[in-house]
């Protein structure tokens, strides 16, 4: 890794990972860092260019983000974790169990999609006006060229077929807001395609664990000890 991604830590017990949205940092989860430290040893990460993490060298895309998560958490001596991603986390996540299975406990995936498709049309329609405005003044202006590359890894990632879905075995919560960005169609499609999955909507938009915390973390909590993350 040609990084070191910044982050924040607290409790004891089996590793929980948390991993934010795009254009956002670790702070993102601060209704859920107190409670759920109570219980596990949380580590809050900083992405890549994000936060406090640098940008770094390597390119801005999801596999990239995943990688720096096994480098971390190789660095960190942990060889395995539960994993709550939020978005791009929650994609990030899924591209990270993906590959290094052996290594997540279980997966909390808040919000996440598989391709671009999967967000509502009139949302995709936002993300298409906000990326021509930023291509425009992308060089012009170094903040422009930073909110393109954002909007791009939302517009060409993630790139996950549903059927690869079957290879992730490990205990998994689907959670999404009943008002989410990503459709409620494409959310069960993940459910759907995932052998050992639950499913929960939460009252409230694509940001619950923020607006909803209290509802959101009891259906969090109420799946990691069911699955039995807790030492």
């Amino acid at each position: 890794m040609d990084i070191e991604l910044h982050y924040e830590e607290a409790g004891s017990g089996e590793p929980l990972i948390m991993l934010h949205g795009n254009g956002e940092d670790h702070r993102y989860f601060n209704h859920q860092f107190d409670r759920f430290s109570k219980k596990w040893h949380v580590i809050a990460l900083d992405t890549r260019g994000h936060g406090e993490s640098p940008r770094g060298d390597e390119p801005f895309s999801i596999a990239q983000f995943a990688d720096d998560l096994y480098g971390f958490m190789n660095e960190m001596k942990m060889s395995h974790a539960a994993i709550l991603g939020f978005s791009d986390g929650a994609n990030i996540a899924m591209s990270f169990a993906l590959e290094h299975a052996e290594m997540v406990d279980a997966l909390v995936l808040n919000g996440g999609n598989l391709f671009y498709k999967g967000l509502k049309p009139k949302v995709r329609a936002s993300i298409a006006v906000s990326h021509w405005l930023a291509t425009f003044g992308s060089n012009k202006s170094q903040a422009a060229a930073e909110r393109r590359a954002l909007l791009e890894l939302m517009i060409f990632e993630p790139n996950i077929l549903p059927e690869m879905l079957h290879a992730l075995t490990m205990p998994v919560l689907v959670i999404a807001g009943t008002d989410d960005m990503v459709s409620e169609e494409h959310t069960r499609l993940i459910y759907e395609n995932l052998p050992n999955a639950q499913l929960s909507f939460i009252e409230g938009d694509h940001f619950v664990a923020a607006c909803n915390p209290g509802a959101f973390n009891d259906e969090v909590e109420r799946f990691l000890d069911g699955v039995g993350t807790t030492s």
